[in-house]
């Protein structure tokens, strides 16, 4: 019987999350009060009493409306993928979340990740992209100007709800999820409510997952067919099948992972849930464990500091081609009208 830890409270709450239950009915006065304080602080920056900014180039925000990963990260690496495909200059700015201090910094291909944030870091060596991160996004977003002036578009990661930045596009993430049990935080998975307008709305579980209330662009998400160690070496994913497998996953939902890899033939004989961001600086192989390491790219870039030899699989998202039309009709417009961008 595969050895398992066990879920944390935080993934447990995202279980509920899913349904009206009653741990979803106690916490729904509180969700009322979240429903408050986000029309309230959405009402003082449309009426100028908070201070949005915008950087001069033409911004496409990709983010969520529910707590916890639904593919924004590979949407930006696609996005920005896609940019530079077009002869296009992308930028990347990010909060960089996890990382220690507030300060603004260029994140670099061997930045280290808990100072620069592991998405940042996994978005900068797939993309090559100038990617700055900061607590402030306008601030990363002047700095990646400064320091790249043929900078012609910027991506943001994760500020689908950041209105201090001014953005042109936006561009909303789901997963199989959908809106969950359609309450806002703490009594479901809602940030803010929705439906709400945005530009574009791409569902990362495929045609078969998409709920009518988020329907849209998809994205099929999907393991690679190899797996990769730090010195760069490969082997197909079907040469793990049948061997003795430790997975880890420090994500905001390691289910999600250990659940493509069982799919992908791979028999895991340990499945470990850790949380997400986790940074891997304590953790150490048991002793008398004669697994191989198997993890998601995000978390091999901290567990291979202690442990080169762990397999990490890619994740590979695939928009369909109507979503890059419709992103590229709206760009163009952006790009043709310096002071066209919009107001949050």
């Amino acid at each position: 019987m595969p050895e398992a830890s066990p879920p944390s409270l935080r993934q447990r709450l995202q279980q509920a999350w899913l349904r009206r239950g009653v741990t979803a009915w106690l916490l729904w006065p509180l969700s009322l009060l979240m429903r408050g304080i986000v029309a309230v602080r959405r009402a003082c920056y449309r009426a100028g009493l908070l201070r949005s900014d915008h950087p001069g180039v033409p911004v496409i925000v990709v983010g969520n409306v529910v707590a916890g990963g639904a593919g924004k990260t590979p949407t930006v690496i696609a996005v920005v993928q896609h940019l530079q495909a077009r002869g296009l200059h992308p930028g990347v700015i990010s909060r960089g979340y996890g990382r220690v201090g507030p300060a603004c910094a260029e994140v670099a291909p061997d930045s280290p990740a808990k100072a620069v944030g592991d998405e940042p870091l996994l978005m900068r060596r797939a993309t090559g992209a100038p990617v700055f991160v900061a607590a402030r996004r306008i601030d990363a977003a002047r700095a990646l100007r400064t320091r790249h002036p043929r900078t012609d578009v910027i991506v943001c990661d994760d500020g689908l709800q950041h209105l201090a930045l001014r953005r042109d596009i936006e561009i909303c993430v789901f997963d199989e999820r959908g809106t969950g049990n359609g309450f806002l935080l703490p009594a479901g998975p809602l940030r803010e409510p929705w439906p709400r307008q945005v530009d574009l709305v791409l569902n990362t579980s495929g045609a078969g997952g998409v709920s009518p209330s988020t329907a849209g662009f998809t994205a099929p998400r999907a393991l690679a067919d190899h797996a990769v160690r730090a010195d760069g070496s490969r082997i197909p994913l079907e040469k793990l099948r049948g061997g003795t497998l430790r997975a880890l996953a420090g994500i905001a939902r390691p289910q999600a992972f250990f659940d493509m890899l069982k799919a992908r033939g791979l028999s895991l004989t340990t499945t470990e849930f850790l949380p997400d961001h986790y940074d891997f600086s304590d953790w150490r192989r048991p002793a008398d464990d004669p697994s191989e390491l198997v993890c998601t790219e995000k978390d091999a870039l901290k567990l291979w500091t202690t442990h080169p030899d762990a397999w990490a699989v890619p994740l590979v998202l695939t928009p369909e081609p109507g979503f890059f039309s419709a992103l590229d009709q709206r760009l163009d417009a952006k790009l043709s009208s310096p002071n066209g961008h919009q107001t949050s």
